[in-house]
Formats: C-alpha cells, sequence, structure tokens
C-alpha cells in the first residue's frame, strides 16, 4: 500500500505474531519521511530486524499496517551477500540486469554507484580480492543501482572492526548527504545510530514496541571528530539510558 503524501514508510499499529505464539512486535508506530535518517536500537531479540522485513515487504504483519511510498526500496543486508565469481562491476550491475535495463544503460549507473561508494578501479576484482569493508561498499552500490527512495539497513557493519565500521559510517552519512535517500538503519551501536541519525528509536524488549524517540540535530554531512563533542556524548548518554530502561 502506498505511504500518504510526504511519508517514504509510515506502520500503523503493527504487529507480528509468528506461529508458534511467539509475538515479536506489539502496537508499532514509526514514520519516515523523505530524505529522514532513522535509526532503531534495541535489546538482542526484541524484533528490529522483523521490523525491517515487515517494511520491505518480505513479510506480512499479523496486524496494522504498512505503507511505503513506492516500489524503489533498496535492502542491505547484515552480509554483502555478493556473487563470488562476479565482478565488482558485474555485482553492482546485477538488480538492473534482472529487471531488463539495456546493457549500456545498466553499465553507467553501476559505474556511478561505484564511484559513490569510492570504489573507482576495482570494477574488475571479484568478492573475494576485497577487503570486508570494501565488499560492504559493494553492497550498498548495488542498492543504489535501483535509486532507491527508501533505503532498508539490516546491522550492516556489525560483522566489521571497530576502525572500518566507523569509516563505513562516514561513507554511508556523506552517500545520504549526496542522495537525500530516506532511511531505516537497525543497529546494536547507539554510537553509531546517534553518528548517522536525524532521529533514533528506542525498542523495548520483545514483544518489541518504540518506546522512546531522541532528536538528533547534527547537520549531515559529519566530521569523525563529532563523536567526541559534548553534545553528542549527551544524546548517546539518553539513548543508552532509555535503552537500559526498555531492556527490562
Amino acid at each position: 500500500m502506498v505511504a500518504t503524501l510526504g511519508t517514504a514508510l509510515r506502520l500503523d499499529g503493527v504487529e507480528k505474531r509468528f506461529p508458534n505464539g511467539t509475538t515479536a512486535l506489539e502496537k508499532v508506530e514509526l514514520a519516515i519521511a523523505p530524505g529522514d535518517f532513522v535509526s532503531v536500537v534495541g535489546p538482542s531479540g526484541c524484533g528490529k530486524s522483523t521490523l525491517l522485513r515487515l517494511a520491505s515487504g518480505l513479510d506480512q504483519p499479523t496486524g496494522g499496517t504498512v505503507h511505503t511510498s513506492g516500489d524503489r526500496v533498496g535492502y542491505v543486508f547484515q552480509d554483502a551477500t555478493l556473487l563470488p565469481w562476479r565482478s565488482v562491476l558485474a555485482n553492482v550491475e546485477l538488480p538492473a540486469e534482472l529487471a531488463g535495463a539495456d546493457k549500456a544503460e545498466r553499465r553507467e549507473r553501476a559505474r556511478d554507484a561505484i564511484r559513490l561508494v569510492g570504489l573507482e578501479g576495482f570494477e574488475k576484482q571479484l568478492p573475494g580480492q576485497l577487503s570486508g569493508g570494501m565488499r560492504m561498499r559493494v553492497s550498498l552500490a548495488r542498492a543504489l543501482m535501483m535509486r532507491p527512495s527508501l533505503f532498508l539497513f539490516d546491522e550492516p557493519f556489525g560483522a566489521l572492526d571497530e576502525m572500518t565500521r566507523m569509516r563505513m559510517q562516514e561513507e554511508l552519512q556523506r552517500i545520504f548527504a549526496e542522495t537525500g535517500f530516506a532511511g531505516l538503519f537497525i543497529t546494536h551501536s547507539v554510537t553509531e545510530a546517534v553518528f548517522l541519525s536525524n532521529r533514533v528509536l528506542v525498542m523495548s524488549a520483545r514483544p518489541g514496541r518504540i518506546v522512546a524517540e531522541f532528536d538528533v540535530p547534527f547537520p549531515h554531512p559529519r566530521p569523525p571528530e563529532l563523536r567526541y563533542d559534548p553534545a553528542f556524548a549527551r544524546i548517546a548518554g539518553e539513548v543508552s539510558a532509555a535503552l537500559r530502561g526498555g531492556s527490562q
């Protein structure tokens, strides 16, 4: 169903109960406007990934409604999920190839996406020849190929080492500032959520509900040293306190 005017994603009273009787989500209300970047943090097992699957249409709610602004939705998983026998360029081209796009057009769009994620010069490399951070950049470029108006991220940097993770956060928020997509980002890291987002939502323990919301006022693109700013630390501390309260 199409979202209301001016809304990229909207969840109204969304619930999810599985056949075994487990209630993963309960009465979730969420709205994301075009150009809004929202992160969700919560304890393990609270339904964050389930929330993302419902937002993407990969699963359906058992209660409430999910509305999106169209069919241009990008999804970046926890793993880069690249085809090991295809080059960087061929992996990035894949969504447009499956959609039947003209070869010249998809090649141009793929090169633009590769440039956007900072991988120019690596077009011919295979995934096995790349670092973990570079593979995730390829995954981002592949999702960017379809020029999504809504981007969904399921803990994409969780498996990276700390330095690579921080660099990827900086790259992602640069891309966000340049392209202006609407983003929903799932993470366990409070500092990651605050660094990337305009808003941070905190979920309770299962069944997951939105129990707190925090505005993050810093403009994009954000410099790396923002992480050490007292105002940044204050917001991160408030989010952490709400997370501890919601975990009980």
